[in-house]
């Protein structure tokens, strides 16, 4: 008995060195695997690496709480702080799991993408462009993220506008993939910048903003969009610049601008008390009322609404048919009916554009921001 009280210890620390030294070598492997990803994760996923990281290599958080200000700092600080006590084998367990995952979602999704849809556009990661029976189609692409509009994001889009514009296609359509239309600006666009860049942060975001409305204002074709889920903020505000806008009754849509401590933009300052009157658009600029697809399409926001079970159906057949009347005929008679306004348009874009840019500086907007960051980490 003795004899066997001595050796079963032995045994077990020896099998449980091994196990240590095979996820040792695993999680070095899987370090240089997420190395060779080529789609960005998503900021929560790199969140959870980069906690699982420290946890493996320094068990429990030890440093410092940064200030609220410091975004990302602190999104990395309370990221590995709630990891409590995890063990650093599980750590590296978990980090090494995540890393498999996300590499095996990436070749099936290389697998998919290898028999390519017809007629789709190359050069788009945010994004997914085809263009198929006179239809060009734009379609929001990080459903993961509900579609928020990152930096990228609207670069991609001002692109495809750009080259939808010129195409042989007779009309253009924008819509979203997954359960979202679009959640608006991703509020990660601002937690990436240190305080002394923020009037650069500003300046620069107007310019892309002015540039991103332009391209709606200026699109020579009828543009429709087909808004099959929640959409918020500028994916709202830019629908008075297209020509129809088609939804799901299950469509919501909000622009939550003061609750953000910002100001309208999409020239919906002008258009939307245009479409529903002064004291509907009041409700909905100024007090953040959220219409469902029965208010907007009352107050001429949206121009029909389908139940969601046949939307898809019933909107894409009467695209087709729409996109083949005569091309030049539509382009020509858009064309008339929004050359009055157009002058109009673009002065009031650049104007909402200088009032972003002051309020994104504003202590107001900053403490709005941070405020939103900390209900949502609550949640």
């Amino acid at each position: 008995r003795p004899t066997q009280a001595v050796c079963v210890p032995a045994i077990h620390l020896h099998v449980t060195a091994a196990t240590m030294q095979v996820s040792q070598k695993d999680f070095q492997k899987a370090q240089e695997q997420l190395k060779l990803l080529k789609k960005d994760p998503g900021n929560e996923t790199k969140l959870k690496l980069y906690a699982l990281f420290k946890q493996a290599t320094e068990g429990p958080c030890n440093a410092p709480k940064p200030g609220m200000l410091d975004f990302v700092k602190k999104a990395k600080w309370d990221a590995w702080n709630s990891l409590g006590n995890l063990s650093q084998d599980d750590a590296r367990q978990k980090y090494t799991d995540l890393v498999s995952s996300l590499i095996s979602a990436e070749s099936a999704s290389q697998k998919k993408e290898a028999s390519p849809e017809e007629g789709r556009h190359d050069g788009y990661e945010t994004l997914i462009v085809t263009t198929k029976n006179n239809i060009t189609k734009i379609m929001f692409n990080r459903p993961d993220r509900k579609n928020a509009i990152n930096h990228q994001m609207y670069r991609e889009i001002i692109k495809a506008l750009e080259e939808a514009g010129k195409n042989d296609s007779t009309i253009a359509v924008i819509t979203g993939n997954g359960d979202y239309y679009s959640s608006g600006n991703d509020l990660n666009n601002f937690t990436n910048v240190q305080p002394g860049e923020m009037e650069k942060m500003a300046k620069d975001g107007a310019v892309l903003l002015k540039e991103f409305v332009d391209r709606f204002i200026d699109f020579p074709k009828p543009l429709i969009a087909v808004v099959n889920g929640p959409a918020i903020g500028i994916c709202v505000t830019v629908l008075g610049l297209c020509d129809l806008v088609y939804a799901s009754d299950r469509a919501t849509f909000h622009s939550p601008f003061s609750q953000l401590g910002q100001s309208p933009e999409g020239c919906s300052s002008y258009l939307f008390p245009k479409m529903m009157g002064l004291a509907k658009a009041s409700e909905m600029l100024l007090f953040n009322k959220k219409l469902t697809a029965a208010e907007a399409c009352a107050q001429g926001l949206v121009t029909e609404v389908f139940p969601d079970s046949s939307f898809q159906k019933e909107v894409w057949a009467r695209l087709e048919a729409y996109a083949s009347l005569p091309k030049n005929s539509l382009a020509v008679s858009k064309q008339l009916l929004r050359s009055m306004e157009k002058e109009k348009l673009h002065a009031v874009n650049s104007r909402e554009c200088e009032v972003l840019t002051e309020r994104w500086l504003s202590d107001e907007c900053i403490n709005a921001i941070v405020s939103f960051f900390q209900k949502k980490s609550k949640l």
